[in-house]
């Protein structure tokens, strides 16, 4: 499904390695793919994708949109289900989310950050026809099919119980609970598959990389960077904290899925065909970093918006997550997400219609709301203690009057009586000054040639970043500390640049 990093902490992350063999090595041979896209179908993605295309920051109007398009066109016609190039549409994403999903209808979709952790084109196809894959074993029908028996979206006492014992839940239950339980194929597109699905994709995606004239372990090598960025973000967000790449709450263990892709490599003829990393670097070159300041941007523990003027702090130990709708927090105390709501003014109603989107058809019985002054800042808030199959948990809401049209707030849920953990992060709340909201640019993928004397330590000082420069870089290029360069070399650096 996705190769997502941070909207949804399920605890598939927990689930071990699956090796190649015996009763796994026989379903394999066994995949059965659809063969044509319905009207049903088409009908279906068509409405998805505008929802889709929200939710994730909006297609990418960059040069390297066009790229992605028929990279992805090729490799989702060695499918099957259609001959024709024209009947896919791939989107590149304007997300800083490590992404790429598909749905039904021909619709396929990747994030430029995503697509700046790859390295070449090969890699690039691999990723999207293993989606394409996914489709085409009609994966995602099977999943609607028991997303619908186990209502997925559940009721509150469902999610705040797994959200609180289960060590997850919350940005995929709530977030969905935000959007009112309506269940939508672009919803759907962000579950997970089941170990074997994942494993079925896995081998779809790497026989369309031989059919394409792909090299066939493209696929493993781009699993390799994904594990090592899995272990960069966990350590970028205090290493207890559970802000770990999306993609890998939803895939089998990555280590073992690098092993089981080069299997099935091999199985369909090993090594050989086209990497095409020239014309890859040449596009990914200059496409945006991280956070869109248009959408926020992360900053260690600081989120900060330069359009809204806004920022706060989260406490030590805790991740951040930014979304198109919401910034999305989590540690062992608790969860939150930061959004936003229509205002008209009357702060009781908002507070009221933020419980309303959270509990959904479930009861929900919050305190009276409490008024104070956030760094100048009207400020209210309220919380909610709810009974749950995991026992009682906190919810709290805290939002913040802005101007007479427009407030935020967080959603917190925290064990009964813990909601004090998020105290200085309601109290970090702020204004930036218009300097301070100048003061924020963009990051970009530079693609740099090595010089003579460059070297791995040299490079990645260059990376605009305060910390972890080298292990960044690293990742970034598939790269090890003991990694030699050679002159003409090309490689990625990441840059500011001006908005």
């Amino acid at each position: 499904m996705s190769w997502k990093t941070g909207r949804t902490l399920a605890a598939a992350l927990a689930m071990g390695g699956l090796a190649l063999t015996g009763a796994a090595d026989a379903q394999l041979k066994a995949i059965k793919t659809q063969t044509n896209i319905s009207p049903a179908e088409r009908k279906q993605g068509d409405e998805a994708h505008p929802q889709l295309l929200q939710e994730f920051g909006g297609a990418y109007a960059g040069p390297q949109a066009a790229y992605v398009n028929r990279i992805g066109q090729n490799i989702a016609v060695q499918s099957g289900l259609s001959r024709s190039p024209s009947d896919f549409t791939v989107t590149l994403l304007n997300s800083p989310v490590n992404n790429a999903f598909a749905i039904p209808g021909g619709y396929v979709y990747v994030t430029r950050q995503l697509m700046a952790l790859m390295n070449d084109e090969a890699e690039l196809a691999g990723v999207l026809g293993h989606e394409v894959g996914h489709v085409a074993a009609q994966h995602s029908k099977k999943r609607q099919s028991a997303a619908t028996r186990n209502q997925i979206l559940g009721v509150l006492g469902a999610v705040l119980g797994g959200a609180i014992g289960d060590n997850g839940g919350l940005l995929g239950g709530l977030g969905g609970l935000l959007q009112n339980n309506s269940m939508r194929v672009a919803q759907l597109a962000t579950l997970g598959f089941s170990r074997s699905q994942e494993l079925q994709a896995d081998q779809l995606g790497v026989q369309y990389l031989r059919s394409a004239g792909y090299d066939p372990l493209a696929l493993s090598t781009m699993l390799a960077s994904l594990a090592a960025q899995t272990s960069l973000d966990a350590r970028l967000a205090g290493g207890d904290a559970r802000s770990l790449p999306e993609w890998a709450s939803t895939h089998p263990d990555p280590a073992s899925r690098v092993r089981n892709a080069q299997t099935l490599a091999s199985r369909v003829g090993g090594s050989g065909g086209n990497r095409n990393a020239d014309a890859f670097l040449a596009s990914v070159d200059n496409v945006l970093y991280g956070d869109d300041p248009a959408q926020g941007v992360v900053e260690g523990r600081d989120f900060l918006h330069p359009d809204l003027k806004l920022r706060f702090t989260v406490p030590n130990g805790y991740g951040m997550q930014n979304g198109a709708a919401a910034v999305s927090v989590s540690g062992n105390g608790g969860q939150a997400q930061f959004t936003t709501g229509p205002y008209s003014g009357d702060m009781n109603a908002y507070i009221a219609a933020a419980f309303k989107a959270i509990a959904g058809n479930a009861s929900i019985s919050p305190g009276s709301i409490q008024r104070t002054t956030v760094n100048g800042i009207p400020a209210y808030y309220s919380t909610a203690r709810v009974n749950t199959q995991s026992g009682q948990v906190d919810v709290t809401v805290f939002a913040y009057e802005f101007s007479r049209s427009s407030a935020f707030h967080f959603v917190a849920l925290t064990q009964a009586g813990g909601s004090g953990v998020f105290n200085s992060m309601y109290n970090s709340v702020r204004r930036l000054s218009t300097a301070e909201a100048a003061a924020i640019k963009p990051r970009r993928i530079d693609v740099v040639t090595v010089g003579r004397g460059d070297t791995v330590a040299s490079l990645a000082r260059r990376m605009a970043y305060s910390n972890y420069q080298a292990e960044r870089f690293q990742v970034l290029n598939r790269l090890t500390a003991s990694s030699r360069l050679t002159p003409g070399q090309k490689v990625k650096i990441v840059v500011y640049a001006s908005r």
